[in-house]
């Protein structure tokens, strides 16, 4: 392979204009064919083979189902539930009336359904509790059916001060509701009026959302060949809901989440500032290039090398994947900081050389001699690394791996043709100074010295870093590598606790009802399960027994709930001499009012609006009445009901929860915190245990867990016995063989207990660290081992140990700027990358030279120490 090598570089040497053009060319033709190409898949589901079970049954069940694909979801919280439902009906309105950013829009929680039938799906307790809540009201509905005004209510609060006077009335229930009513006269008499929410006075907590939330869900256009597909239609959503006039008053927030806006986040944020990072990546890189080689006619060819490679690996990307995914778009980066050390080593090999001969040509083919099995096999290690992981289930990084294993290829390719050919046209000069690391010779004495010690340290460490590597976690949850600061995730965040909006329910399919209603039993006993919801839960299995609580309702409240028409207008007068009755109603009442009575607290706020101007008191008048009509019209309408049947089940409901082949659709949730992925796990085993074809959300967070495990565990395997081979066939000594895999599982160790002790988790992102430290850790230890056979005692003061440094510096500064990616995924692959290059350059720099200083030397065989 020597000889061969050599004879590779002297004949691109000799035809170097001609190799230049040719390469050149063939950089070209990979650019144009990229730009055709190439293109990126936002799509995480992707990141996994479809031939997996879990994959087929998602994509069953998105088949079954496609609304729930690709969806923008809004989330409008107001300061009463009315708003929130008046801002969510005007912004749908506006989304609809937007076809060029939006395809449909949808408000599952305002179907005319549940206005006309909501109350059957109550529970029994439920019912009769939301019953009593709206019989305690009755009160109040009497005089404002009557009069739907501020004079009607306050009439109301005049005939239960009578009730206080004449019958010591109980006013305890009605508390919640005139605490809410006093807020609004006091407000409204301090010139901010809010609106009365006659939803949570008449209702109760049965029906109350939390934050009052509403959702508007909506299909927005995608624009093709964009990274943020669905980016114009968030900003055009923004737009209209900051033009709402409830939005403008601060009194509704309008917030965004869902599938899109999140893919949308991940792939803005693994583009966010790229071009910044690159520029300081590459000047970095020219810095360690520099300080290596003090010499910008090695450094030029090499950044040109390097350059080409990385056209020549995108060309092979677009013809090979065609698709990058959101970890392969990391080959760029591992690319230019491991192919740089090729250039580097092969760059320090010519310069020793020059130094023993004047003749660049002879001095490129002893360099060749010298370098180039040690860069091949070196190469071919770290592509082993890479290529590990194409055989397995994680499409994601098995992309990445075939795409940076071809480019080491590549890589070596072109450092052993176009970079020699740029080398011989571009004649560094003979250099006489030989450079090597100012505190290589003391650590070299040391080691030598204190070898013993040192790996007795060094054994303890592993020992530590065994027992860090079996206890380090694994974060199965896809959302902890996105921003947590991201709208999309804030807004995911405040619904997690939300049982129909959590984000990691289990999904089932059965066959009818009634095996919905039966399954819906079993889990809803399950302990790791908070809420079971069915297309049976909208047609309730004994619904007679509901209806006939409603019909009694009916009779008690539905003359109470009729609106009187000729009622006269309001003016500031009428309300004047409203309040004052009310004042009076409250004074005879008091001798028979307990302390804590709320009447008191309504009296200090109608003493107030006495006092205050006619416009306040008509803004008083607005808050109190601006919801009551649709109110008083809901409750007729739920007092209504008549029963369901899946025949009359309208299709806006069907189409969410009975597939068109009939199948009916189980949702459940989790009452384990979604963050964690040992309860997570503890939820889909206990769900699967009774339904084991269970899918959906928290089954594919498992499942792609697994599947990630069970990829790195292949792939790591599969490296180590690929490296293994490798290194027999070229240095073909067991022993020596053994070293450098000894060394790598040092660094491998050190991995994992440098990476416990900064409160690391492996995810789907940095998983590759492993593979890919084997490949880097294999290329430097390989200088090392092959420098010791051929007679090298002095391993730290080397040349080798400079090239591998500045290498590793260079490798770093790639690995750096992924670390500082805003993408967390990208973020976490960088950090664990570089922890790992500092257990790499540990195990060489310290524990390969005390173990070799401990091992006697072997016959020397061939070349000459370096």
């Amino acid at each position: 392979m020597t000889e061969f090598i050599v004879r590779l570089v002297q004949f691109c040497r000799r035809y170097a204009v001609a190799v230049v053009l040719l390469f050149f060319a063939l950089a070209g033709v990979s650019v144009w064919i990229a730009a055709g190409r190439l293109g990126v898949d936002t799509d995480t589901d992707n990141l996994f083979a479809k031939t997996l079970p879990w994959r087929q049954h998602a994509m069953a069940f998105d088949k079954e189902f496609p609304q729930f694909n690709n969806v923008l979801a809004v989330v409008v919280r107001g300061a009463t539930p009315e708003e929130s439902d008046e801002t969510a009906a005007a912004l749908a309105k506006a989304l609809e009336a937007d076809k060029k950013h939006f395809i449909d829009v949808n408000r599952p929680d305002a179907d005319p359904f549940f206005r006309q039938e909501g109350l059957l799906l109550l529970g029994p307790d439920d019912l009769s509790k939301m019953l009593n809540s709206l019989m305690n009201a009755q009160p109040l509905l009497g005089p404002l059916a009557a009069d739907p005004s501020a004079r009607g209510l306050l009439n109301g609060v005049s005939l239960m001060a009578a009730g206080v006077r004449i019958q010591h009335a109980d006013l305890t229930p009605y508390k919640p509701a005139l605490d809410q009513l006093t807020k609004v006269f006091n407000n409204a008499a301090d010139g901010h009026p809010t609106p009365l929410s006659w939803q949570s006075l008449l209702g109760s907590d049965v029906t109350q959302q939390p934050q009052n939330a509403t959702f508007v869900l909506t299909h927005p256009v995608l624009e093709e060949g964009s990274l943020q597909p669905g980016l114009a239609a968030t900003q055009a959503l923004e737009r209209i809901a900051k033009d709402l006039p409830d939005v403008k008053a601060g009194r509704v927030r309008v917030d965004y989440t869902g599938s899109v806006a999140l893919a949308d986040v991940q792939f803005g944020a693994l583009t966010k500032g790229i071009v910044a990072s690159t520029v300081v990546s590459l000047l970095l890189l020219a810095l360690w290039l520099y300080l290596a080689m003090h010499s910008l006619r090695r450094i030029v060819p090499i950044l040109i090398t390097l350059l080409v490679g990385f056209a020549l690996t995108t060309g092979f990307a677009a013809l090979a994947v065609g698709t990058l995914n959101v970890i392969s778009v990391a080959f760029a980066v591992l690319f230019v900081g491991l192919a740089v050390d090729f250039g580097i080593q092969f760059a320090v090999r010519l310069r020793e050389q020059r130094m023993l001969h004047d003749d660049i040509d002879v001095a490129l083919a002893q360099g060749a001699r010298v370098s180039g099995s040690q860069i091949a096999v070196a190469a071919a290690a770290t592509a082993c690394g890479f290529l590990a992981f194409s055989p397995t289930n994680f499409v994601g990084v098995a992309e990445l791996g075939t795409i940076a294993g071809v480019g080491m290829g590549i890589a070596l390719l072109c450092t052993l043709t176009l970079l020699p050919a740029l080398l011989s046209l571009a004649k560094p000069a003979r250099q006489s100074k030989e450079l090597s690391l100012p505190f290589g010779p003391k650590l070299d004495s040391f080691l030598h010295c204190y070898y013993k010690p040192v790996l007795i340290v060094f054994a303890v460490l592993g020992i530590a870093g065994f027992v860090a590597g079996v206890r380090m976690p694994f974060d199965a949850n896809p959302l902890n590598t996105q921003d947590p600061n991201s709208e999309p995730m804030r807004t995911l965040r405040s619904l997690a606790d939300n049982p129909v909006t959590n984000p990691f329910n289990i999904n089932i399919m059965v066959p009818n009802l009634d095996t919905a209603r039966t399954l819906t039993d079993k889990l809803s006993k399950l302990p790791e399960v908070s809420q079971v919801i069915s297309g049976a839960t909208f047609v309730p299995a004994d619904q007679q027994a509901s209806l006939d609580q409603l019909n009694q309702a009916q009779v008690l409240m539905l003359p109470s709930l009729d609106v009187d028409p000729s009622a006269p207008p309001v003016t500031p007068q009428a309300l004047r001499a409203a309040i004052n009755d009310t004042l009076d109603a409250i004074n005879d009442a008091k001798p028979e009012m307990t302390p804590d009575s709320p009447l008191h607290s309504i009296e200090g706020a109608l003493q107030k609006l006495a006092k205050a101007p006619d416009d306040r008191l008509m803004m008083m008048n607005e808050a109190v009445s601006r919801f009551l009509p649709k109110q008083l019209d809901s409750l007729r309408d739920a007092l209504n009901a008549h029963g369901v049947t899946l025949q009359s089940l309208p299709e806006s409901i069907k189409r969410d929860w009975i597939s068109p082949n009939g199948q009916v659709r189980i949702q459940v949730s989790p009452t384990v915190n979604e963050e964690d992925t040992n309860g997570l796990r503890k939820f889909v085993e206990a769900v699967q245990r009774v339904a084991p074809d269970a899918g959906g959300p928290a089954v594919t967070t498992i499942a792609s867990a697994d599947t990630i495990m069970q990829a790195f565990k292949q792939a790591a395997a599969l490296a180590i016995v690929a490296i293994a081979i490798v290194l027999m066939l070229v240095i073909r000594r067991l022993k020596d063989a053994g070293i450098v895999l000894l060394t790598l599982g040092m660094s491998a160790l050190l991995t994992a207990l440098l990476a416990r002790a900064m409160g690391m988790a492996i995810n789907y992102a940095n998983i590759i660290a492993l593979p890919l430290l084997l490949g880097v850790g294999v290329s430097f230890n390989v200088y090392f081992v092959m420098n010791w056979r051929a007679g090298m005692r002095r391993f730290v003061s080397s040349a080798s140990a400079r090239a591998v440094l500045f290498s590793a510096l260079t490798t770093g500064t790639a690995f750096g700027s992924l670390a500082l990616s805003h993408d967390l995924g990208m973020a976490s692959m960088g950090s664990m990358l570089l922890v790992s290059l500092v257990a790499v350059l540990l195990a060489t720099f310290i524990f390969l030279p005390a173990l070799l200083y401990a091992i006697k030397p072997p016959r020397q065989i061939s070349g000459t120490a370096h």
